[in-house]
C-alpha cells in the first residue's frame, strides 16, 4: 500500500495516523494448553481500553500478541481511517515495573538518554542530548526529575519517566501494564491525569491492563473482560454491572462487600 500523503502527521496535526486495532478470532495455545480462544474486539484511537480479568486469564497473552511477540491464530489488523492496513505502528510501552540495582549512580536524565540515543551514557549527556530529555520528560509532568537518581524515585515518580520513555517517538499505541501497581494515591492520580491529556493531545490508542476496579472506572472508555475468551466488552458501568463480571469475580465481590459493611460503606460496581 502507499503512504498516505494527508498523514495527520504530515499536515503537522500532533495526532497519530492510526484508527484502531481489529482482533479478530484471535487464539493463542501453548503446548495443549489454550490461553487465549477465540479473542475479538478493537482497540480505537482517542480511547482508553482497559484489559480486566482475574490472575492467568489471558491478559497478558493477548498483550504479547499485540505486541508481535507471541505467535497466534487469527488475525490482528492495524487499521487507518480510510479503513487500509497500517504496516508498521509505533507502539510504546509502560511496565509494571522496572526491575534494576537502587544502589546504581544512575539518573533519570542517564536513563531516557540511553534510550534516545547510541552514545553511551558514562561518556556523558551533551547539551542537546539533555535538552531532548528534558522535552520528553515535560510532557509527562516529570522534568522536575531530570536529575534525580532513580533509586531515589518514589513508585509513581518512576512510572512518569517510564511513560515519558515511552512515548518518545509518540506511538499509535501505548500499552500500559498494570501501570500504577504499588504507587500511592497522589502518584496514581497524577499518572493517570496526565495519561488522560496526552491521550486527548495526540489521540493515540490506548491500552491498558488492570486489577483496579475503581481505576477502569474513572479513566477507562471501553472495557474488555477476559477469562481465556471475552466474556463482555462495553463501558465500565456495562461490563462491571454485568452477570459476567459477577460471576468471574464473585469471591473477590463478595469480600469487598463484607468489608464495606463493616465500614458502612457501600460497594460501586
Amino acid at each position: 500500500m502507499a503512504a498516505k500523503t494527508n498523514s495527520a502527521r504530515d499536515q503537522g496535526r500532533d495526532a497519530c495516523d492510526l484508527c484502531r486495532i481489529e482482533l479478530d478470532h484471535v487464539g493463542v495455545k501453548a503446548g495443549a494448553d489454550i490461553l487465549v480462544e477465540d479473542a475479538s474486539f478493537h482497540i480505537h484511537c482517542g480511547q482508553l481500553t482497559a484489559l480486566v480479568g482475574p490472575n492467568g486469564a489471558g491478559k497478558t497473552t493477548l498483550v504479547k500478541a499485540i505486541l508481535g511477540q507471541r505467535a497466534h491464530t487469527g488475525v490482528i489488523r492495524h487499521v487507518d481511517a480510510d479503513g487500509h492496513n497500517f504496516p508498521a505502528p509505533r507502539i510504546g510501552y509502560v511496565p509494571q515495573q522496572l526491575p534494576f540495582d537502587r544502589e546504581m549512580p544512575l539518573t533519570v536524565c542517564d536513563l531516557v538518554a540511553s534510550s534516545l540515543g547510541r552514545r553511551p551514557v558514562w561518556t556523558g549527556v551533551g547539551k542537546a542530548m539533555r535538552d531532548r530529555v528534558h522535552t520528553a520528560l515535560h510532557e509527562t509532568q516529570a522534568a522536575s526529575l531530570i536529575d534525580k537518581r532513580l533509586g531515589a524515585l518514589s513508585g509513581g515518580e518512576l512510572q512518569r519517566v517510564l511513560l515519558a520513555m515511552a512515548l518518545t517517538p509518540v506511538p499509535d499505541l501505548l500499552v500500559l501494564d498494570e501501570p500504577v501497581s504499588g504507587v500511592d494515591q497522589n502518584g496514581l492520580a497524577l499518572f493517570l491525569q496526565t495519561v488522560s491529556a496526552l491521550r486527548e493531545t495526540h489521540h493515540m490508542a490506548i491500552l491498558m491492563v488492570s486489577h483496579d476496579w475503581d481505576l477502569v472506572r474513572r479513566y477507562a472508555d471501553f472495557v474488555v473482560l477476559v477469562q481465556q475468551k471475552v466474556l463482555k466488552m462495553g463501558t465500565p458501568q456495562e461490563v462491571f454491572s454485568s452477570p459476567e463480571f459477577a460471576n468471574v469475580f464473585r469471591d473477590e465481590i463478595g469480600s469487598t462487600l463484607e468489608r464495606d459493611a463493616e465500614a458502612g460503606a457501600k460497594f460501586v460496581p
